[in-house]
């Protein structure tokens, strides 16, 4: 008799440890279900339009970009500008707020590192200013220019970026005086410097490629899966260059970018040298009109 009472209690704690094991199990799969539901929430931006993200040249600073910024404000195409300070860690700082109902909100990139010779090191500056834009704003795509070396830090975004679902996607990219496969100076090192005797073929091809072009080819296939829309600017000082970069180096942008809707826009005459491009009245009025 006294066995059967303690097969009974065994009975009654087993069904009683297998009610609550079913319980807990229905209650993390509610709890499973409900944190991918929630995963799966996707947040609106806090703001309508695409913001556009202006990068510097070497030595240059957040103040190389206010021409543009500027003129931008007065022609009434944006009424929003903030700034991003980088540091030399990479870490970013935004200051100023951009508004729920800004207009064309742009952002002037400042590189505490600004003579930063690895390329890929500017691509990943970049990205952490469009991932704390992301995490502030909720953003999901972007437009860039570029000057100079600026140009880098976009083309390397893309390499790092361009295929990733959850990081913001490039609309709209304009060059300024781009050196994609290299400027000749004796100080150089060879994989920035540009070859000699560079020439292109109809599909904007060198004949010559330097270590970094090659490297930026891993941005062909990225491009070709996202359209992007480009404007590409350059000067002519009448040496078939803007007196730092040869027109074959800038020109070379076309082949890293198939599939893009491609623009280019040649200047002339005054402020069309390497340095005056960005000042360039011309040259701004072109940038707003492609951007806005």
């Amino acid at each position: 008799m006294k066995k059967i009472n303690q097969f009974k209690i065994l009975l009654l704690m087993a069904s009683i440890m297998s009610f609550l094991t079913a319980c807990n199990v229905s209650s993390t799969g509610k709890d499973t279900a409900k944190k991918a539901k929630t995963a799966q929430i996707v947040k609106k931006p806090k703001f309508k339009d695409t913001p556009t993200l202006y990068f510097h040249g070497l030595m240059g600073s957040y103040k190389n970009e206010e021409p543009l910024v500027n003129a931008a404000k007065r022609a009434q195409k944006s009424n929003s500008i903030i700034r991003a300070n980088v540091d030399d860690h990479g870490k970013v700082k935004l200051k100023g707020t951009i508004k729920k109902n800004a207009k064309n909100p742009i952002v002037e990139v400042n590189f505490k590192d600004n003579v930063q010779p690895n390329f890929s090191r500017n691509g990943t500056y970049a990205s952490n200013v469009v991932k704390a834009l992301q995490k502030k704003y909720y953003i999901n795509k972007v437009n860039m220019v570029g000057y100079s070396l600026g140009n880098m830090a976009i083309m390397y975004y893309m390499i790092q970026n361009g295929n990733k679902k959850k990081m913001p996607k490039l609309v709209k990219q304009v060059s300024i005086a781009g050196h994609y496969d290299g400027a000749y100076f004796k100080e150089l090192p060879p994989g920035f410097r540009q070859p000699k005797g560079l020439k292109l073929d109809k599909n904007g091809k060198p004949n010559k490629m330097n270590q970094t072009y090659k490297e930026m080819l891993a941005a062909r296939p990225i491009y070709q899966k996202n359209k992007v829309k480009i404007l590409n600017i350059y000067g002519d000082v009448g040496n078939n260059s803007d007196g730092v970069v040869e027109i074959p180096s800038a020109l070379s942008l076309k082949y890293l970018t198939p599939n893009s809707d491609y623009h280019l826009a040649k200047f002339t005459g005054v402020k069309a040298d390497h340095g005056g491009l960005p000042n360039n009245p011309k040259v701004i009025q072109k940038i707003i009109e492609f951007l806005w």
